[in-house]
């Protein structure tokens, strides 16, 4: 059996992921830490047609995450594809300006961007390279490539996890598994700033589908409009 495994998984974004890839034969496993609300997620898939199952785990718990992928491992056999895009909500994320960032404010962020990405990275990546195949696909906002001073703080970490996923991309070149980073330059279903460019999850999803399949040797894809 082959699974995806989606980290950060909501109603938007992740949802389409999970669609795309389930629509074409791949298991799906859910990581955030609501269960609630990966239930509905389940339940949605499920009558869809789509086998899907939830793993409850906090990126910023280390140990909880690996155990959900490992428990994600047990269930479905393996994980082919692993997308990591958590959002942090406005309760745990104090947005910052270059000139207003204190140490502590981008610590946070590299904890839930970077750290979180590495530690699922190094859950799944060795039966990866073992297989000699795999992907890891790993999302920001198009923040990590061209700041906003209104987010400085969160850019900081997501160009850190975007650097670290183009090397990690580098690094891996012919031993079959394909690390990549997307970096998402709209608003996902609902305009976040007026007059910005706004994309339905469903038009960004097929970008994923993309780097597992035909674009494997790129290291990066910008969706814009």
């Amino acid at each position: 059996m082959t699974s995806i495994a989606i980290i950060g998984a909501g109603p938007q974004l992740g949802l389409a992921i999970a669609r795309t890839f389930g629509s074409q034969g791949l298991n799906v496993a859910l990581i955030s830490r609501n269960r609630d609300k990966l239930d509905d997620l389940v339940g949605k898939l499920t009558a869809e047609g789509i086998t899907a199952a939830a793993f409850p785990a906090d990126v910023l718990d280390r140990d909880a995450l690996t155990q959900a992928l490992k428990d994600a491992v047990a269930k479905f056999g393996r994980i082919d594809v692993l997308e990591y895009s958590p959002v942090g909500g406005f309760d745990s994320t104090a947005l910052t300006t270059p000139v207003e960032t204190e140490p502590a404010h981008v610590q946070h962020e590299i904890e839930f961007q970077l750290y979180g990405a590495i530690a699922a990275t190094r859950a799944v990546l060795p039966a990866m390279r073992e297989a000699g195949a795999g992907t890891l696909l790993y999302t920001t906002g198009a923040g990590s490539i061209d700041p906003v001073p209104q987010v400085g703080n969160v850019n900081a970490a997501a160009a850190a996890l975007r650097n670290w996923a183009i090397n990690l991309h580098k690094e891996l070149d012919g031993t079959g598994v394909q690390a990549a980073h997307v970096g998402i330059d709209v608003s996902i279903g609902t305009p976040a700033v007026p007059g910005f460019p706004t994309a339905q999850p469903e038009e960004i999803s097929p970008v994923y589908w993309e780097l597992h399949t035909t674009k494997r040797d790129q290291p990066e894809l910008v969706f814009s409009l």
